[in-house]
């Protein structure tokens, strides 16, 4: 990061002095903020920013001092001139969409989360941070829901009002104003009333289908991938799953039948110990519920670099 800091300084037209003198800035700045001196790190990276202000990494890095501070306005401004300069910084995508979050822009927070988790998995990055978008993003998705849900049933009640009165003024004008309860005006309020009732049970959330759901955590699908057999699965439980149940040595070659794709850093996750899990040479695994076929194939050989046979 540090090497690419300085390139980035040097191909901007600033030179290699004033570039190294931004790189110990931003590194005495970095030595702070790991020990929650926060106002003495963003002095540091604002020093840097004044060397060399077309760094990306400098506007992000004083975007994190302010995010832990929660002055929001200033992580909007941080992260959006870090972004103007390089738009594949993903935690500049994470700080924008928090401080979108905090003015309520729930729309516009949502899509940076999106693309802050694009660029993660098109990275082939496994980086903590990605539970913690994944959760900032399901509350601004929950929010933003809210709010059209509360707009909805305001708009909703309103409509009713107007038809009860449009209702009752039409049977007053025809002079058919109830005088029992089971006249003509009385049936069609009671229509009208199941109607709106009936729209608003289907605005009211409701439990998560089975479908939407891992088998295996229960819980709703964030990256799912499905097996020969037309189960679905998380992948990253299913890959924790299998590192647990088929210890298998250094280099490997296995090869997922999944209708997602797989990814090269997935195969990290499967290397392990020992050898010759039975489980995984038959194709299945004991801990997965029953009858789910995972169609591995498992190849062993002394290679270096990437293993083989991974799925485009």
């Amino acid at each position: 990061m540090a090497a690419a800091a300085a390139a980035a300084a040097t191909s901007d037209g600033v030179g290699p002095g004033v570039a190294r003198q931004a790189e110990l800035r931003r590194a005495e700045g970095n030595a702070c903020f790991r020990k929650a001196r926060l106002g003495a790190a963003i002095d540091c990276y604002t020093e840097a920013i004044a060397l060399c202000p077309d760094v990306a990494v400098y506007w992000m890095n004083r975007g994190l001092c302010h995010f832990r501070r929660k002055d929001w306005a200033r992580v909007e401004e941080d992260s959006r001139r870090a972004l103007a300069l390089d738009d594949a910084l993903f935690k500049g995508h994470y700080l924008l969409g928090c401080a979108l979050l905090e003015k309520e822009e729930c729309a516009l927070a949502i899509e940076e989360f999106q693309k802050a988790l694009n660029l993660l998995k098109s990275s082939n990055s496994v980086d903590k941070m990605a539970e913690d978008i994944w959760q900032v993003l399901a509350k601004a998705k929950y929010l933003h829901w809210e709010k059209h849900s509360t707009e909805r049933v305001w708009k909703m009640q309103s409509l009713r009002e107007a038809c009860e009165n449009a209702l009752q003024e039409h049977h007053f004008l025809s002079g058919t104003l109830p005088e029992h309860s089971d006249n003509e005006y009385s049936e069609q309020c009671k229509l009208l009333s199941e109607v709106f009732t009936k729209a608003v049970l289907d605005d009211t959330p409701g439990d998560v289908p089975d479908y939407l759901c891992c088998q295996i955590t229960f819980e709703i699908f964030r990256d799912p991938v499905i097996t020969p057999s037309g189960v679905t699965y998380e992948r990253g439980i299913l890959l924790e799953h299998l590192r647990k149940v088929c210890p298998l040595p250094k280099l490997l070659i296995i090869t997922f039948s999944l209708g997602g794709k797989f990814r090269p850093s997935d195969t990290g996750a499967l290397e392990g110990a020992t050898v010759g899990s039975e489980s995984c040479h038959q194709g299945s695994s004991p801990g997965l519920p029953q009858g789910a076929q995972l169609g591995l194939q498992v190849l062993t050989e002394g290679i270096d670099g990437w293993p083989l046979g991974l799925a485009d």
